[in-house]
């Protein structure tokens, strides 16, 4: 599975931005695909998905009502429109598709990952 994103980039507090996500297959749906993040000397954590085990999508405490998580099936592409943006958003974001589409987005479990899009907030 090859993930390919795109979207990030350098932007002041408050702005916006919306990072996509495309799978080069069709065997693992955009549904079972989640977005993490890492900032420097942090470990990586779970940003949004759309499906989560206990149901309905999956938004980090620190992005809720800021961050949407969508997708199109069509195209098999996943996108993270982010509202509001703050400093402490800033990381490398990846995209990562789970084989499995368990739906608890563990960083440390195993996923297929993208090559990651860098997103700065000044």
């Amino acid at each position: 599975v090859q993930l390919v994103e795109s979207g990030g980039g350098s932007v002041q507090a408050g702005a916006s931005l919306r990072l996509s996500c495309e799978a080069s297959t069709y065997a693992i749906t955009s549904t079972c695909i989640g977005w993490f993040r890492q900032a420097p000397g942090k470990e990586r954590e779970a940003v949004a998905a759309s499906f989560r085990v206990s149901g309905g999508p999956y938004y980090a405490d620190s992005v809720k009502d800021r961050f949407t998580v969508s997708q199109d099936k069509a195209t098999n592409t996943v996108f993270l429109q982010m509202n509001s943006l703050k400093p402490e958003d800033t990381g490398m974001y990846y995209c990562a598709a789970d084989s499995w589409c368990r739906g608890t987005w563990n960083p440390r479990d195993t996923y297929h990952w993208g090559q990651g899009t860098q997103v700065t907030v000044s």
